[in-house]
């Protein structure tokens, strides 16, 4: 089996080309990239019009431009790389004979915020650059999709694993410090999805005969941030410490930390103690499975594992 995979060196794809190599018999993984690395079977973007890979049997596009919670981007750099870049590498899919083609979208392409559970159904609301442009390159594939090339758009919501730098992290540092949970008054619940289950998710997809389709994947269950502080404490050996601040003050504390820069600021605190749950029936049901292999609480523990290490 031959794949092109984009973003092979991100934090997804540096695991999910080990992960197929030892689930595929016979693999051949070309990778796309933006600038020559010595990387075998490598292929650069601006040389992708002019590449032909015979015998290609799915196209997966781990690539793009990820939301900046620092605001430094513009809107052209997202359009440009999570759209443009996208449609081109479609569009080259189908000219190759491509089977399968799998892109990595986001929750974010629906909604930014979640009242409810979000599922595949919902009408998109896109409200950033990042999300809008996210939807945009869905929208193309869903429009410009033929009989021969099968595709799948994939929404996942916060992925983690062992070596991810990101929220979790920087939650596990504020637990390692031994200072208590400040955000006890906020009661939430939020998705989360474990990297091995991300992977067996495209495994099943490229090995199998699955309908083309947009899907949510999330672990299979959401947690609340006390319990996720709670999992890391347990973790390193202490003992949770958890203190009821109003949420008005916390409010207060991380607009003021938006401005001086520091680690907690409004959209982090958003991300800490939003409900954001995502349904993964639609996969599980088109997979015919029950569950996906990680569970949430074994998924965060070997994550903050990992940090300890």
């Amino acid at each position: 089996m031959r794949v092109l995979i984009s973003g092979s060196t991100g934090f997804i794809g540096q695991n999910l080309i080990p992960y197929l190599q030892k689930h595929v018999t016979d693999l051949e993984v070309f990778v796309l990239v933006r600038q020559k690395k010595g990387l075998e079977n490598e292929i650069l973007w601006d040389e992708l019009d002019t590449t032909t890979i015979e015998n290609l049997t799915a196209v997966i596009h781990l690539a793009g431009l990820a939301h900046d919670t620092k605001n430094s981007l513009n809107d052209d750099a997202y359009f440009h790389v999570n759209y443009e870049l996208t449609k081109q590498l479609y569009d080259w899919s189908v000219k190759n004979n491509a089977t399968k083609f799998i892109y990595t979208s986001s929750v974010k392409a629906v909604a930014d915020s979640v009242e409810c559970v979000l599922e595949e159904e919902d009408n998109a609301a896109p409200v950033t650059a990042y999300g809008i442009s996210k939807l945009k390159a869905e929208q193309y594939i869903q429009q410009s999709s033929t009989n021969s090339l099968t595709y799948y758009i994939l929404r996942p919501c916060m992925v983690h694993g062992p070596g991810n730098k990101g929220n979790l992290n920087l939650l596990y540092k504020f637990v390692k410090k031994g200072l208590p949970y400040p955000l006890g008054a906020f009661d939430n619940n939020r998705s989360f999805l474990a990297i091995e289950n991300f992977c067996y998710v495209v495994n099943e997809l490229i090995t199998r005969d699955i309908e083309s389709g947009v899907y949510n994947l999330a672990d299979d269950k959401a947690i609340s941030t006390k319990e996720l502080f709670s999992i890391i404490s347990q973790v390193i050996g202490q003992k949770a410490k958890v203190w009821n601040i109003p949420k008005g003050v916390v409010a207060t504390a991380a607009s003021i930390g938006g401005l001086f820069k520091l680690p907690l600021n409004t959209e982090r605190l958003d991300k800490l103690t939003e409900n954001y749950v995502v349904s993964n029936k639609k996969i599980k049901q088109a997979l015919h499975i029950d569950k996906l292999p990680v569970a949430v609480e074994d998924g965060i523990t070997k994550t903050i594992f990992s940090f300890e290490s």
